[in-house]
């Protein structure tokens, strides 16, 4: 028997803060989930293509994790450690180093922040002025970098931007690639400001970006404009800070989102999938000769969690000991294209947006978007929006998918889409 959904959500309207969100959106009690599939109070599944935006990666409940964790539970394995020395943070770090930094020829001490991407954010920035004595950080347009005070200074996004309560400095915003139309190249504008002493803008401790701009869009930055704005980095004595909270752990087919873009940062902010299994885990990833924080200088309680390095580790040599998991990545993406082309040619004017395994269509309307991420729901796929506008029809699936499975969440899509637009050009003539 169906239940009354209504009255299921009541204690969440009537006790949980208005700060609430997704949920909005998806007005049901979800009560398990397995793989790409989340199941309500009713018993109906739904195709996940969320994927705790991006945070599981590997779907919801790795068998291999599970039993990892479940394993470390019973056996009155650590569960809180402060950031003592612990068996299980010391295999991560060997499985981080073994399979993730040696293999790219990359060399970053780990620092495990507090619990969340603001965190490592924070962390990032705070190290950046220290380490050149600089108060200044180049942010970009739509970048989304966190919520916390610091994090929000480097935000665009004016919604999140309004809610701080309070000025917001240290931080010089600079268009993004393509902002200002294809063929522009927006890296001409940060060089000439940078090199005029007239410009305003004080001299960077450090430029932060997102190779592909996650809540402000899916704008991808092409390699040459990555590559670009790291030269200018470094001859402006200026660190660079890739937040790779959202577009890595596999997100846009490589562990790290810039792999082919030639370049090494300063620092890496990493969170979301790094856990592998959806618990709270933040990193920065700082090169050796920044690594100048004291003792304590910057911490925080949960900073380890060790549950999360138990899951994290068997993440990393599950899936990126060898180039097969990358792989298939790379074919669902292809698969996820061609859908998205098709719902594109459904909208004039819409169009593809990001890269890999975090792509979506700017169908031009957040009224449209969000219809069509509506009619989804209601026919059992969970899928979300993004943008300034929330116009972008956003695809987060769990890399793990099963392509029959995610082909029938793409249908699911596109038979929306369809539903949508139908609708809209009935309702405007």
């Amino acid at each position: 028997m169906s239940t009354d959904t209504s009255a299921e959500i009541a204690i969440f309207k009537r006790r949980e803060s208005e700060a609430r969100s997704y949920c909005r959106g998806f007005e049901k009690v979800f009560t398990s989930a397995k793989g790409s599939e989340m199941s309500d109070s009713d018993g109906r599944s739904y195709i996940d293509f969320l994927a705790g935006c991006s945070s599981l990666n590997y779907g919801h409940n790795d068998p291999d994790m599970k039993e990892a964790l479940m394993e470390h539970v019973a056996s009155d394995g650590l569960a809180h450690a402060l950031d003592l020395h612990t068996n299980v943070k010391a295999d991560l770090l060997d499985a981080f180093e073994t399979h993730i930094l040696k293999p790219r020829d990359l060399d970053y001490r780990v620092m495990f922040t507090g619990p969340t991407g603001a965190n490592a954010v924070e962390a990032a920035m705070k190290l950046a002025r220290k380490v050149t004595g600089r108060s200044n950080i180049v942010a970009f347009t739509n970048g989304f970098h966190g919520v916390t005070l610091g994090a929000l200074a480097a935000t665009g996004n004016s919604y999140h931007r309004g809610a701080a309560g309070t000025t917001m400095g240290g931080v010089t915003r600079m268009p993004y690639d393509s902002y200002m139309g294809e063929g522009c190249d927006t890296t001409q504008f940060l060089e000439a400001m940078l090199g005029d002493k007239s410009s305003g803008m004080d001299a960077p401790a450090a430029i932060i970006l997102e190779t592909v701009q996650g809540e402000g869009g899916l704008n991808a930055a092409s390699p040459e404009w990555v590559k670009r704005v790291a030269e200018l980095a470094e001859e402006n004595g200026a660190l660079l800070i890739v937040d790779d909270i959202q577009a890595g752990c596999g997100r846009t087919g490589s562990f790290f989102s810039f792999e082919e873009m030639g370049i090494k940062p300063d620092i890496v902010t990493m969170a979301k999938s790094v856990s592998g299994f959806g618990l709270p885990m933040a990193l920065m990833l700082t090169k050796p000769e920044h690594d100048i924080f004291g003792p304590a200088e910057h911490n925080g309680t949960f900073r380890g969690n060790t549950h999360a390095f138990v899951t994290a580790k068997v993440a990393i040599e599950k899936f990126w000991a060898d180039d097969s998991f990358q792989k298939d990545v790379q074919k669902k993406a292809d698969i996820l294209t061609e859908a998205l082309q098709a719902l594109a040619d459904m909208v004039p004017g819409a169009k593809l947006k990001g890269r890999g395994m975090m792509q979506g269509v700017d169908v031009g309307s957040g009224e449209l978007a969000g219809e069509i991420c509506a009619r989804a729901f209601k026919k059992g796929l969970i899928i979300e929006t993004s943008g300034p506008n929330d116009q972008v029809v956003k695809v987060l699936a769990p890399l793990t998918t099963p392509e029959d499975l995610f082909r029938k969440g793409l249908n699911i899509m596109l038979d929306a889409a369809r539903d949508a637009t139908t609708a809209t050009r009935y309702a405007a003539e």
